[in-house]
């Protein structure tokens, strides 16, 4: 068994509908019975009905052969073999039921759930008080009903456990003994398990063995072992044995609260073999680290927390594969969060994990405070809104932080301290005229304070820098459409027009937050195109473009949006020298921009094109590009790539950049695929990256292995590696395993 470490998909939901344990019948809802035989105790309130009972209350059916429902106590009671359909479609079977005050308690025998989407879920007995907790003896899931297809073959997986707890008023889960069976075979067993919900993240942390292999470890078995777990308190500990370096023993303590919860985890070992690392620092007897974190929710919408690590050596964790995931930041924070409110304070240290030396951690900066907010007020109908924000970030570095790539300085960061605030408001109202004309304009300003106290020998000494900004915008825009009853056409015509009334770019002084830009499609319509806040426009420019979009019948669509941007008047931001070389060779650090477009379509089930382009209209000349086409339907797959990035010496790029890719995936089986890859550099003539690879999926398990080989222009030049795949789904949005990691690296040759 292959690293069962479960990780969870970003768009999964859980293991079992919303509120699915906690559904109570409204005992208040009017009623209608249907039977072979009723009658009505008009004195006692009592309907009794008898053969082929259906009752209809609250969106619920209920069948079954005999009948009592006591109106003024809301007592139904069924005797003999009973189905509950609740109003998502979920079909409860059972033999007896007893329920009183409308759901309020309830004992029901023999359970089988078929849920909505047609997972199982089955139990001897039921013993449901909605204001506690549901009790389910000897309980089963699958979420692939009884898991054996039309061809009489096991699939998917299910959880069988001696008994399920669950708490309707915290929302936990407790399971005793359950047991993971994996295409019908028993493959993971737990004395106990909590779980504080069912969402697919909270199962995606459950603990279960691990086995694992590399160079510098040899193989590795990894024992998750819960000494202590509780509601409230969990302790786990984590023997590891490796064949190379002998046994690494973790430790973990997780606390909860009702309001947050805190963690402590500690792990270390003797190395038995310093030579299999080449890095000077992880060459010692004893390395280990200690890491915490906590969250906490104090107060409506306020949540506190901590992240913090202490290690022997910045290659530990990496070396060992330990959980990296709150390691490469220490912090401290604070955030409030409601509908029209932001605010974040923070102070956080930023770590570099692996091979990395003292010297290149103190190039790293301290967030010494960095402190947000935003503010949305809507001033009512015709009356538009305002807009509000705000940012503190005080940056200290130990030592300057710079790289040369190819004759061409970088500079990221400056030793000392740094320290900027600034401030925005402004105005904006949508009005529309005859014919469908859109215009919106924004009035407001910025105001900016920094100060650095000159440590750095690079830069000339402690500065303090005072700036204002007005700011006056129009967005202008005129969609028209048509329909020639089978397809939608948009066609709007853009134009925007900017005014930043100052000639100061760096108002942080030093650029700490601003230094990724790529001038596409995306930001083409954009007031301010610097990624943070040490950066801004300055000047008078206009931004000129449009957009069509066609909408099929058959639920294809097409859409382009293009353009070119404009300085007209006052200071280009983006030809302003950065020691970061933000903006150099962007396209917008001349007068008139490069031109942008992006095209977006899929004209078939299945089929996706798009592609972005970036032209220096001068020359003209195409700077950069991007292609991408994708098929899939039916098992079937295929994807190309393209990508092309002119040469540009004043970035040091000093050649051509092609690359061309594609993945072919074809069905071999039922359940069963086959899959390739392969990459090509076209400028250097050279492969890139070539790999295959085997998946089974059946809808509720996948399992896969690949390999891939790079070629010799890859970043990680002639490597091989293998890698695998194990996922557990389910209808209702749980998609759970272990996916994308390297569990396997095979020496390069």
């Amino acid at each position: 068994m292959i690293a069962l470490t479960l990780t969870a998909s970003a768009s999964a939901q859980g293991l079992v509908p919303i509120d699915f344990f906690n559904a109570p019948i409204d005992s208040s809802a009017p009623s209608a019975i249907e039977a072979s035989t009723l009658t009505f105790d008009s004195v006692n309130n009592i309907i009794t009905a008898s053969g082929d009972v259906v009752l209809s209350q609250g969106g619920y059916t209920l069948t079954g052969q005999s009948l009592v429902y006591n109106r003024s106590a809301g007592t139904l009671k069924f005797v003999g073999d009973v189905t509950i359909l609740d109003p998502s479609g979920n079909l409860a079977e059972m033999v007896d039921l007893d329920v009183t005050g409308g759901m309020k308690q309830s004992f029901m025998n023999a359970l089988t759930i078929t849920t909505y989407d047609g997972a199982r879920i089955t139990a001897d007995s039921v013993d449901y008080d909605a204001a506690l907790q549901t009790l389910m003896e000897k309980a089963s899931y699958a979420p692939c009903g009884d898991c054996i297809d039309d061809a009489g073959r096991r699939i998917g997986w299910s959880v069988t456990t001696s008994r399920v707890t669950y708490n309707a008023e915290d929302g936990s889960v407790a399971l005793e003994q359950p047991t993971l069976s994996v295409l019908g075979i028993p493959v993971a067993w737990l004395p106990y398990l909590w779980l504080p919900d069912t969402s697919a993240n909270t199962v995606a942390n459950v603990r279960t063995p691990i086995y694992d292999y590399s160079e510098k470890t040899g193989h590795t078995l990894i024992v998750p072992y819960a000494a202590y777990s509780s509601r409230w308190t969990e302790i786990v500990l984590t023997p590891t044995f490796m064949s190379r370096q002998g046994f690494l023993l973790g430790a973990e303590w997780l606390q909860r609260f009702d309001n947050g919860s805190f963690q402590i985890k500690a792990s270390g070992l003797y190395q038995f073999d310093q030579s299999a690392f080449t890095f000077t620092e992880a060459k010692r007897d004893w390395r280990g680290a200690v890491q915490t974190s906590g969250e906490f929710t104090p107060i409506e919408d306020w949540t506190v927390g901590w992240s913090y690590v202490a290690f022997t050596d910045a290659a530990y964790l990496p070396d060992y594969r330990l959980t990296t995931a709150k390691s490469s930041v220490n912090q401290v924070y604070a955030t409030h969060l409601t509908d029209d409110t932001f605010f974040d304070v923070r102070l956080q240290q930023f770590n570099l994990l692996g091979d990395v030396t003292a010297a290149s951690q103190g190039q790293q900066g301290k967030a010494l405070p960095v402190v947000r907010f935003e503010h949305i007020e809507d001033l009512g109908p015709d009356a538009g809104r305002v807009e509000i924000s705000g940012r503190l970030l005080g940056v200290h570095r130990d030592l300057d932080s710079q790289t040369t790539v190819n004759g061409v300085p970088y500079t990221f960061g400056y030793a000392g301290n740094k320290q900027h605030l600034n401030l925005q408001a402004g105005w904006q109202r949508q009005f529309i005229g005859s014919g469908g004309f859109v215009a919106t304009p924004y009035l407001g300003g910025r105001g900016d304070v920094a100060y650095y106290d000159g440590t750095s020998a690079a830069l000339p000494g402690a500065t303090t820098l005072w700036s204002a900004t007005p700011i006056a915008a129009m967005d202008v825009r005129f969609p028209m459409a048509a329909n020639d009853g089978s397809t939608v056409h948009l066609i709007e015509p853009i134009g925007q027009l900017v005014y930043r009334g100052s000639n100061t770019t760096a108002v942080g002084i030093t650029n700490d937050d601003a230094q990724s830009f790529v001038f596409d499609d995306t930001n083409l319509f954009s007031y301010n195109r610097f990624s943070g806040g040490d950066r801004q426009e300055t000047g008078l420019r206009a931004n000129i473009g449009g957009r069509y979009q066609a909408n099929f019948a058959d639920g294809g669509f097409f859409e382009v949006i293009a353009g070119q941007s404009f300085q007209l008047a006052g200071s280009n931001a983006f030809a302003a020298a950065d020691p970061a070389q933000t903006g150099v060779g962007s396209g917008m650090d001349v007068t008139a921009s490069y031109a942008v477009l992006g095209a977006y379509a899929s004209f078939a089930e299945g089929l996706t094109l798009g592609g972005k382009l970036q032209v220096d209209t001068a020359s003209p000349r195409v700077t950069r590009t991007g292609l991408g086409v994708g098929y899939a339907n039916a098992g079937y797959g295929a994807s190309v790539d393209y990508g092309f990035l002119a040469a540009n010496a004043a970035v040091g790029t000093l050649k051509d950049q092609h690359e061309i890719g594609g993945t072919i995936t074809i069905p071999v089986a039922e359940y069963w695929s086959v899959s390739s890859n392969a990459s090509w550099d076209l400028a250097g003539n050279s492969w890139l990256q070539v790999g295959g690879g085997v998946t089974y999926d059946d809808g509720y398990v996948v399992i896969g292995a690949n390999a891939n080989r790079t070629g010799p222009t890859h970043s990680s030049p002639n490597a091989t590696t293998v890698t695998a795949t194990f996922r557990l789904k389910a209808p209702a949005g749980f998609n759970v395993g272990y996916q994308g990691a390297v569990p396997v690296t095979l020496p390069s040759f």
